[in-house]
């Protein structure tokens, strides 16, 4: 062990006549620790929150959405749909036909979107498809059309699997002696499902394809196609391609511009709290430069003798230099160690809840990446070891004769 390592050591833990140091030491450290496990603990929350609400939107709606700009476009939609599946990249193409309707239950009346899909398609992909809340995906052999239900539009409207409502749809109207009038059919649902995101589970109603053709009279025609694709970052360079094979009077849309406002707003959101914790530790770094400089005071007698023993300049500049990147290690280690554990504790027990109707989600996951753990623990050593600076420096330029003067 080189004699600067073994001397900074010595320096941190003071004798009783130097306790108040010891105390501005400990006081260094605890500042560190706290500042750098909350920076862990806040960047793990802003990280958990968009993440989970990211993939549960992606799992539940498209990654990719061709839209026709007017009816009948989509017409030839099996051949387009091949021509998307044979793109690099793409794991599904499947056609949806969809609207706004208004269905009616025992207990009241709400406004839904009705959505028809191809559920032998969807289901490969989708895991609240996979496993129903209950019930199951409507039967085309049904003497009666059935439809799934979001977990809360089936809790509003007062009904289960195996009750009737019935749908209002603009599409389906009927002349009467008053004029045009909307038809009301009747459905039976057969299932529940629980996508996780309370807009979707309490706003939407699923049916097969054909029914939702048949009942908002579209013919062989679909409201868009729904693509899925392996790498959800490249959405936008696959929507290029894509372009260039739908008709004229169609358009692509990403993921991420269908949801570009609450996205923006997360990493912004992620960015600013960064910066702000950040301040914590540089506050907690000024602790680092109090303690030493005080050392440095002191133990002028120390370096003075030191430096009659032959010790250089660099040599001092190093055993200050040391001490403060001990105490910044130290209180990084704890805080990153401290953060993490509290991290693991709020997953495991979910202790922070959430309203699920305004943040889509019931409780606050904590997930931390790696790239932003190495951050966090490189700007806190950063800023850990430039606070030594100014205080190795002043040591190095003790006066040895000055020092010894009195001695």
């Amino acid at each position: 062990m080189k004699y600067e390592l073994f001397v900074a050591k010595r320096y941190l833990t003071a004798k009783r006549k130097q306790a108040f140091i010891s105390v501005i030491t400990f006081i260094s450290i605890l500042g560190i620790t706290i500042g750098v496990m909350a920076l862990v603990i806040a960047i793990a929350l802003i990280t958990g929150f968009q993440g989970d609400v990211q993939d549960k939107i992606l799992e539940s709606t498209s990654h990719i959405m061709v839209v026709p700009m007017s009816r009948g476009e989509l017409k030839d939609y099996p051949q387009l749909i091949s021509e998307i599946k044979s793109l690099g990249g793409v794991i599904s193409a499947t056609p949806v036909a969809h609207e706004r309707v208004l269905l009616g239950g025992p207990s009241q009346r709400d406004g839904a979107v009705l959505k028809g899909i191809d559920f032998d398609a969807e289901k490969k992909y989708a895991s609240w498809l996979q496993e129903l809340e209950s019930g199951q995906i409507p039967d085309p052999g049904l003497k009666r059309e059935g439809l799934l239900l979001g977990r809360e539009m089936a809790i509003g409207l007062g009904v289960g699997v195996g009750d009737n409502v019935t749908v209002v749809s603009l599409s389906a109207v009927s002349l009467t002696p008053l004029g045009p009038m909307p038809r009301p059919k009747n459905f039976v649902v057969t299932g529940i499902f629980n996508t996780g995101l309370y807009e979707i589970d309490s706003s939407m109603a699923l049916v097969r394809l054909e029914t939702a053709q048949k009942l908002f009279k579209l013919d062989d025609d679909i409201t868009f196609i729904q693509v899925r694709i392996e790498d959800v970052f490249r959405a936008p360079k696959i929507a290029e391609k894509i372009n260039e094979i739908i008709p004229p009077l169609a358009h692509v849309m990403t993921w991420m511009e269908l949801n570009e406002s609450l996205f923006s707003a997360l990493k912004l959101e992620k960015n600013i709290m960064f910066l702000t914790i950040a301040l914590i530790v540089f506050v907690a770094a000024l602790n680092i430069i109090a303690s030493l400089i005080l050392m440095v005071m002191e133990k002028t007698r120390d370096i003075g003798i030191l430096m009659a023993m032959g010790a250089t300049s660099q040599a001092i500049k190093r055993i200050f230099f040391l001490q403060g990147a001990m105490i910044g290690i130290i209180g990084t280690v704890a805080g990153v160690i401290l953060g993490l554990v509290w991290c693991w504790f709020a997953n495991v027990f979910e202790l922070i809840k959430i309203p699920v109707d305004i943040y889509q989600i019931s409780f606050v996951p904590f997930h931390i990446k790696l790239v932003d753990l190495f951050l966090i623990i490189g700007i806190t050593l950063l800023i850990s070891f430039l606070s030594t600076l100014f205080p190795s420096h002043r040591a190095a330029k003790v006066d040895p004769v000055t020092a010894l003067k009195y001695e």
